[in-house]
C-alpha cells in the first residue's frame, strides 16, 4: 500500500518505518528541511532504540522516503496519516492549527488528483486520510470539513490512536497489544484492517468502531494510567506522614489480581508528551461540555504537587536558604529511560527549583543531555559524560529518571567523591537500610528517611 506520514517526529516517524519494514510503499512529509536532510542520509532526529538501523534498512530497499514537497507525498498516497504536532496552553486546550493546515494541503491534492472512479482499482479509489495525532474529540469532523472547503471529490476519514511507549515504540509498534481502528464506514476499516494485519498475528485484537470513541480512547487509556500514578503517590504522602513503608504497601496491595502491579511505581510524578497533555485535554473537553472531572482534576493535582513535595526534601535536609553555594549532582534528565525526552521531565522541574534557592548542578543523563538546549538549560547547568564525574565536591545527588545503570552503583566511589554523602532518590532505586550501612544520609518517596550519613569525607 502507499501511505503518507504527515510529520515526521515520534509517532509518524516510528509508524512510517515500520510499515515501511513490512512491504509498504511510504513517504515521510515534513516541512523541517533539516529534518528531511538528516533522515535521507540516514540519521534519526529522535533516539530510539533500533530506529536509526531500520531507517537505513528500508531507505536502501526503496520503501522508505523522506520529503518537503507536499503536493507529490498526497499525490501518490492511498492512505494519508497526520501526526502533526497538537500543543496544548496551560488550560489543555490543543492548537490545531498544524493539523488544519494539513488538512487544507490535502484537500487541494485530492482537487488536483483524478478523483474517485467509484471501482475496485486501487489507483482511483477514495483516499483515506488518518489522525493517528492525539486531538481532541471532533477533530476527525473539523478536519473532514477543512478538506472538503478544498476539493468535491470523495474521501474517507479515518482514526488510529498511537500507544507507543518512548523507549520501546519499535516493538510496541510491531507486536501491539491492539489496535484501534475509528472508520466512517465498513469499506474504509476494512481497508486499514488490512493494513494492519501483519503486525496482529500474535491474537491480539483489532477493534474498528465509530470515530469519536476512536478518539476517546487515547485519552481514556492515558488518563487511567497517570491516575494510578497519582494514587500511588498519594499513598506514598500517607505512608511518610504514618510511618508505613511504601514497598510493603505495594507488594501487599499490588498481590491482588484485580489491581496488578503496572504504573503502580512512586516517584516524582509522571512527565513527557502524552500524560500531562491528555489529562489536561479531558479536563478542557469537560469543561467545553459543561462536565466537570473532579478526578482527573485531582490527578493533575496531585502529580504536579509530588515535585514540590520532593523540593521539600532538600529544603528540610539544608535549611531555609541552605542551598545556596551548594554543588548538587543530578542523575537522569529525561522524562523516563529509554528516550532523550524531556517534555514535562520532573528533572526540569527540580533543577530550576534548586537554582532559584542559589545552587550549582551538575547533571548526567545517558542521551538527554542535548535536549536541555531546546528548555533554556544548556547554560544554567554544567553536564558531565561521567556519572561518577558529576559527584566530583557534590553536597548532594539527585536522582531524577531510573536508567539501569544508576541502579547499582559503585557506592564506595561515590560516597568518596562527594562532599557529603546525601542522596535524594526520586525513584526509589536502592534500599534504605542499604544505603544506612553505605554511610549515605538517603531520602526516598514513601519510606523512612535517614537523615544523616553514619561515615562522612574527611
Amino acid at each position: 500500500m502507499r501511505i503518507t506520514m504527515v510529520g515526521t517526529g515520534y509517532v509518524g516517524l516510528v509508524t512510517g518505518t515500520c510499515f515501511a519494514n513490512v512491504g509498504n510503499d511510504v513517504t515521510c512529509l515534513d516541512i523541517d528541511p533539516g529534518k528531511i536532510d538528516k533522515l535521507n542520509n540516514g540519521i534519526s532526529p529522535i533516539y530510539e532504540p533500533g530506529l536509526d538501523d531500520m531507517i537505513q534498512r528500508n531507505t536502501k530497499a526503496g520503501r522508505l522516503h523522506f520529503t518537503t514537497d507536499a503536493a507529490s507525498a498526497y499525490q501518490s498516497a492511498e492512505v494519508v496519516f497526520l501526526c502533526v504536532g497538537t500543543p496544548s496552553d496551560a488550560n489543555g486546550h490543543a492548537d490545531l492549527k498544524y493539523v488544519l493546515a494539513a488538512a487544507a494541503d490535502i484537500g487541494k491534492a485530492i482537487e488536483s488528483g483524478p478523483g474517485d472512479t467509484g471501482g475496485g482499482d486501487k489507483e482511483r479509489r477514495a483516499k483515506i486520510v488518518v489522525i493517528k495525532s492525539t486531538v481532541p474529540v471532533g477533530t476527525n469532523k473539523k478536519v473532514q470539513e477543512e478538506i472538503a472547503k478544498h476539493t468535491s471529490k470523495s474521501f474517507k476519514m479515518g482514526s488510529n490512536p498511537e500507544f507507543l511507549k518512548e523507549g520501546a515504540a519499535i516493538n510496541d509498534f510491531n507486536k501491539p497489544d491492539r489496535v484501534v481502528i475509528g472508520a466512517e464506514d465498513e469499506g474504509t476499516g476494512d481497508r486499514l484492517r488490512k493494513l494492519y494485519d501483519p503486525f496482529t498475528r500474535n491474537g491480539h485484537p483489532i477493534f474498528i468502531m465509530d470515530i469519536p470513541s476512536a478518539e476517546m480512547v487515547k485519552y481514556a487509556s492515558n488518563a487511567m494510567l497517570a491516575t494510578k500514578i497519582s494514587f500511588i503517590n498519594e499513598i506514598a504522602l500517607l505512608c511518610e506522614a504514618y510511618g508505613s513503608d511504601i514497598d510493603n504497601v505495594w507488594r501487599g496491595m499490588t498481590s491482588d489480581s484485580r489491581i496488578g502491579n503496572k504504573f503502580l511505581y512512586p516517584g516524582l510524578g509522571y512527565g513527557g508528551s502524552c500524560f500531562p497533555k491528555d489529562v489536561l485535554a479531558c479536563i478542557s473537553m469537560g469543561e467545553e461540555c459543561g462536565h466537570t472531572t473532579s478526578l482527573l482534576s485531582s490527578v493533575h493535582k496531585v502529580n504536579q504537587a509530588q515535585r514540590d513535595r520532593f523540593i521539600g526534601k532538600l529544603d528540610s535536609h539544608f535549611g531555609q536558604g541552605g542551598m545556596s553555594g551548594k554543588k548538587v549532582a543530578v542523575w537522569g534528565i529525561a522524562f523516563k529511560p529509554g528516550t532523550d525526552d524531556i517534555r514535562e521531565a520532573p528533572s526540569l522541574t527540580l533543577m530550576n527549583a534548586m537554582l532559584e534557592r542559589g545552587a550549582s548542578i551538575t547533571a548526567h543523563d545517558p542521551v538527554a543531555h542535548e535536549s536541555c538546549q531546546d528548555y533554556g538549560m544548556q547554560d544554567r547547568i554544567a553536564y558531565s559524560d561521567d556519572m561518577y564525574e558529576t559527584l566530583d565536591n557534590a553536597d548532594a545527588l539527585v536522582i531524577c529518571t531510573d536508567w539501569p545503570e544508576f541502579k547499582q552503583p559503585d557506592f564506595e566511589q561515590m560516597r568518596k567523591r562527594m562532599n557529603q554523602p546525601v542522596v535524594f532518590d526520586g525513584r526509589n532505586l536502592y534500599y534504605p537500610e542499604s544505603m544506612r550501612d553505605e554511610g549515605f544520609a538517603y531520602y526516598s518517596v514513601g519510606r523512612e528517611p535517614i537523615s544523616s550519613a553514619t561515615t562522612t569525607n574527611a
